[in-house]
């Protein structure tokens, strides 16, 4: 065998100039004899060290300080009797060759990638090129794994220390982020109380909106936008925790979802789908009393859609309204009507020719639909995210995408006028397409790329 070894190598020696081909013979890592040989490339003088070299070779120097540790602490609790710890003391047989494996795991590692290029095979050429072998991480990370292992084995309470792999240094470090917060914020928290106390109970301006909590996300392409609701005024069989789901990308809307609460939303199983009679446009719908109130696409009409009776009970035309992307919201989406609900009942909000694009409130009966009374706004339609009405004020979001937007302007419609206003927002999944307003939970619900979240707000004392 060792003739047929020496003459293969001398094949190469001849083949390559002698002074490229080394054969070595020594024991592995089980006491085993073994040769091995190594043949310089014939086109490359030397491996350059880019590429991610430099790097490696810091991290196995980490590796190799990190193991002597180890190593030490083993030596420090090895052996049972009272000399195991002692410097220089005499070691377990038994440990001797556990410890032994983990140094030749640790040698093969280095030489392994001492002259390897960054992520590439290596292997022995042979007449039809390379032989390919592992790429260098998958081998570093079994010989670590299967030294740590060794380690483990060896060192009693070592086992969790032990299952680690080569990461660099800065992963394991501790990171740390500071939020600021305004001041003006702090004192609202603390001088009005926190939502749902006697401070925010009956009708008042909204101070504070609070910071989004994730009910359910769309499972599919078609929910991007979409729009999700409760009823604030139930008809039976529904109650309030009856939840509405409506996914609107696409030409042909027609399934509502309906849920017997949040938490089957969640879990994405719904308790009936109904089809709707014709399309609904847009993100624009609410649930109230009993009823669906939506814009049927590419009209600008308002719709009444019974609940119990599966049917359109009512639909009238808003007199000039927009539709179909004449005055949307800053997204865009067709949001040229868009119903709300507050504590005094149904309102539609949208735009017409005649008020060049401002916002128009008006107050409907929801059983008819007729406009009880109409308010023209100074606040754009186009320059606002979207909007939702409180007690009678109309509030407007001022982005859809900005991380830290803001409710920036308010129309009080018992005074007639506006104001501008300043409070925080946040649009976690930076892409808000729908926000309504729920009176009896007292929270906003919205559609936030995806995501069916809820904020929840207070009011000032009236």
């Amino acid at each position: 065998m060792l003739g047929a070894w020496l003459l293969l190598w001398g094949g190469l020696a001849l083949g390559s100039r002698a002074e490229t081909a080394f054969l070595r013979r020594a024991d592995d890592s089980t006491g085993r004899c073994t040769y091995s040989f190594t043949v310089a490339s014939p086109v490359e003088a030397g491996c350059p060290d880019a590429g991610g070299v430099s790097e490696l070779r810091a991290e196995l120097a980490a590796l190799a300080a990190r193991l002597s540790r180890l190593e030490s602490r083993e030596r420090g609790t090895g052996g049972s009797g009272p000399r195991g710890g002692e410097v220089g003391g005499a070691r377990d047989p038994q440990q001797a060759a556990p410890a032994a494996r983990l140094e030749a795991a640790y040698g093969e590692l280095l030489r392994g990638t001492r002259h390897q290029a960054p992520d590439q095979g290596v292997g022995v050429s042979g007449g039809n090129g390379p032989v390919w072998s592992p790429p260098r991480a998958a081998r570093a990370g079994a010989a670590v794994r299967g030294a740590g292992t060794a380690l483990a084995h060896t060192v009693p309470g070592l086992a969790t220390a032990s299952r680690w792999d080569p990461q660099p240094l800065a992963y394991q470090e501790l990171q740390s982020e500071r939020t600021e917060v305004p001041a003006s914020r702090l004192l609202e928290e603390t001088a009005l109380g926190r939502p749902g106390s006697e401070d925010s109970a009956g009708c008042g301006e909204l101070v504070w909106v609070g910071e989004p909590v994730v009910f359910g996300r769309a499972d599919s392409i078609a929910g991007k936008y979409g729009v999700w609701m409760k009823d604030p005024e139930p008809v039976s069989p529904f109650t309030r925790e009856t939840t509405w789901r409506v996914d609107v990308v696409g030409t042909e809307v027609r399934q509502l979802f309906q849920y017997e609460a949040a938490e089957q939303l969640a879990r994405g199983y719904p308790a009936k789908v109904h089809i709707l009679p014709q399309p609904l446009e847009s993100t624009g719908a609410v649930i109230y009393r009993g009823g669906l109130f939506f814009q049927p696409r590419r009209s600008r009409a308002v719709a009444r859609y019974d609940l119990r009776g599966e049917a359109v009970t009512a639909e009238r035309e808003i007199p000039g309204a927009g539709y179909h992307g004449q005055y949307p919201y800053s997204w865009g989406g067709y949001t040229d009507i868009d119903l709300a609900v507050d504590e005094t009942g149904l309102w539609v909000i949208y735009s017409t020719e005649k008020a060049r694009g401002a916002i128009v409130l008006s107050k409907l009966d929801p059983e008819t639909l007729e406009i009880r009374q109409t308010w023209e706004t100074n606040i754009r339609k186009r320059g606002v995210a979207n909007s939702f009405v409180i007690c009678g004020t109309l509030y407007t979001v001022s982005s859809y995408s900005a991380p830290n937007a803001t409710i920036n302007f308010a129309y009080d419609t018992a005074t007639s006028t506006s104001r501008a206003l300043s409070i925080p927002f946040e649009n976690r999944f930076r892409y808000l397409s729908m926000v309504d307003y729920n009176p009896a939970e007292r929270q906003l619900f919205a559609w936030d790329s995806f995501n069916m979240v809820t904020y929840p707000v207070r009011l000032s004392r009236a």
